[in-house]
């Protein structure tokens, strides 16, 4: 090793203010580090790629402010270094590193492993983001979509060549423009230790290890994680990825996991690194979700969305001379077991249906989904009763217990004709659920094709065909993959269906009826008993300027249901537009106008009905 008198510049003088990681500035790299009292610490300097110490510096004795020492290494070339730090006789990575290397290695061979394999590196290089704008989608705009970088395009029918990576999602990127999202939420993206040291099926220096796949837990929260590159620099790659995004006018959301022990101050600079230098839209703030709650009132973050489970109606948007910025929203399991549970015919949840599907608070936003990461995939919810986690090797004791599905009369894939058009109707029923409320919808992947988790509720360490989204199923699906992507068209093209503030189930403009009704089979008579599972909700289209009224008629009764169709005003008809008990759910313009509608309509068992009034000719 060498003396650091023989090469390096140091300049220790005491400064009054430091970033905490390495900060490049004029004359060199400033490193700054916490140090508990009483120990001292040192820089440890290697080459690139090389786990010999080439070189120990000793920080000053002196901190710059209470345990924080701090040191610039004048003239260092950064490009061809990596370091560490010497706590006490603990050999540290820089919690702050903005690159982590060797990690992989590092966490396979455990406690075994030389403590110089994982090293934090710089990432100092420069990049060009041309014009790049953020494109700040009001999240009643939004239809999100939510996905794992490595699950996404391990497949082989994935049809990207860089499967797994950064690169792989952008090559999906036009696949996904033309699903009509415009909004995407990555599962964690940091460098998080991917060995779960307390699996029931870690056995070291075999191949049966578990893998921490999801990675909500502990993490280098500052470097995008290196295996989900491609090439050797992930930094590099990530950016290019959201740039590409941003380009085609999609949002790019991170989760974050923050461990309680976590100080608000490092999630600060956290979260404010990655929109700095990653050009990042918003985050899902998992853990210290009261860290969401603080930073909602912060201007720094003023234009940055941030979601949580819970956000009380005095920690919601920042608010400036021109009034509250709705950044927040909220996402939680509400909608989903509400909506789960009204999909598979319970009794007394029509009215919980009802006010989810208006929902829409004036200080921040909800996030709705049926499905997500931690559950059942959308085939799954009516495919089986049961979850199935054998596979994880916790005797399918691990996941929630409470699914609300029905696997239509078979758990499990079933051949069964009358099984699978069943299956089908009420996949396509569960998107129109999500597409025809109020609020941002979140798909997940996979949902719009069928992709199947074999009925495990907690992949969370199934890095396999369990988990990887199954891309062959498309072709088989095609029909449904249609059918949603016509259904984020059809949301999109209906203002009515995603308004700014909540409907007030008022007349206030005097406009001939209020802007949203419901009906049963009386017209004007919302029948909310507990054994109902039909309404009918008609939404005035006055209100956004539009001449037309529109009517969405549910049934998730097991049997054909009657619902009151209101008299239109002269000279209007009614069109139908979806029909999910239909093949063809989207009929044809020819085949929109319904002559013998009048009084009343029959609804199909488990359908959703969607009709336009307007003044068209017959």
């Amino acid at each position: 090793m060498e003396r650091v008198q023989r090469k390096w510049d140091i300049d220790d003088r005491h400064v009054r203010h430091c970033r905490p990681g390495a900060v490049r500035e004029a004359q060199g790299i400033r490193f700054s580090v916490a140090v508990p009292q009483g120990q001292e610490a040192a820089l440890l300097l290697y080459r690139s790629g090389s786990s010999r110490v080439e070189a120990e510096i000793p920080f000053p004795a002196k901190p710059v402010m209470g345990d924080i020492y701090s040191m610039c290494v004048k003239k260092l070339p950064w490009r061809g270094y990596e370091y560490n730090y010497r706590i006490g006789t603990e050999i540290v990575t820089d919690p702050y590193a903005h690159r982590v290397v060797g990690k992989e290695r590092s966490e396979k061979e455990d406690s075994v492993v030389d403590q110089h394999f994982m090293r934090a590196g710089f990432a100092f290089q420069n990049f060009d983001w041309g014009e790049d704008t953020a494109p700040e989608i009001p999240w009643e705009e939004a239809v999100m979509y939510h996905l794992h970088v490595r699950n996404f395009t391990m497949q082989k029918k994935s049809g990207v060549r860089y499967k797994g990576t950064f690169r792989g999602l952008q090559e999906r990127l036009p696949y996904l423009k033309e699903l009509g999202i415009n909004q995407i939420k990555l599962m964690p993206v940091c460098e998080f230790n991917e060995y779960d040291t307390h699996s029931p099926k870690r056995t070291l220096g075999t191949e049966d290890i578990q893998r921490n796949f999801w990675g909500y837990g502990p993490a280098y929260y500052f470097a995008p994680k290196s295996a989900y590159a491609a090439g050797k620099d992930a930094v590099r790659e990530f950016k290019t990825m959201v740039h590409a995004f941003h380009e085609q006018g999609i949002e790019v959301l991170l989760d974050f996991y923050f461990t309680q022990e976590m100080p608000l101050t490092m999630i600060l600079e956290c979260l404010s690194w990655w929109v700095e230098e990653y050009h990042i839209d918003g985050f899902h703030i998992f853990g210290r979700e009261d860290a969401a709650q603080v930073l909602s009132r912060s201007p720094m973050f003023a234009s940055t969305k941030l979601i949580c489970s819970y956000y009380p109606e005095n920690c919601c948007g920042w608010s400036d001379a021109k009034g509250q910025k709705r950044n927040c929203a909220e996402s939680n399991d509400g909608f989903l077991s509400d909506m789960r549970r009204i999909l598979k015919g319970d009794e007394g949840m029509l009215e919980a249906m009802a006010m989810r599907t208006r929902r829409n608070p004036e200080k921040y936003g909800v996030i709705n989904y049926i499905t997500n990461h931690d559950g059942f995939t959308l085939q799954d919810l009516v495919s089986y009763d049961h979850k199935h986690n054998e596979k994880n090797g916790e005797q399918n004791r691990d996941g929630c217990e409470f699914n609300f599905s029905w696997n239509c009369g078979v758990e499990g894939v079933s051949r069964k004709r009358s099984v699978q058009t069943l299956r089908l109707r009420q996949k396509k029923n569960a998107i129109l659920l999500l597409m025809l409320s109020q609020g941002t919808p979140m798909l997940m992947s996979g949902d719009e094709f069928g992709n199947s988790q074999e009925g495990n509720n907690n992949p969370y360490c199934q890095d396999n065909e369990i988990s990887w989204v199954n891309w062959g199923m498309l072709k088989r699906q095609e029909g449904f993959y249609e059918f949603v992507k016509r259904s984020i068209a059809f949301r999109r093209a209906y203002g009515v269906l995603h308004l700014p503030a909540e409907l007030r189930c008022m007349d206030y403009r005097a406009l001939g009826s209020p802007d949203l009704s419901y009906h049963s089979s009386k017209a004007w008579y919302g029948g909310f008993e507990y054994n109902s599972r039909q309404i009918g909700m008609l939404y005035n289209e006055k209100y956004i300027g539009k001449d037309e009224v529109l009517y969405v008629l549910y049934n998730f009764h097991p049997l054909e249901q009657e619902l009151a169709l209101p008299t239109l005003e002269e000279d209007m008809h009614w069109y139908l537009l979806i029909d999910t008990s239909r093949e063809e759910s989207f009929p044809k313009e020819t085949e929109c106008y319904v002559p013998d509608m009048t009084k009343s309509c029959m609804i199909p068992p488990r359908t959703i009905l969607v009709l336009v009034g307007r003044k068209e000719k017959k």
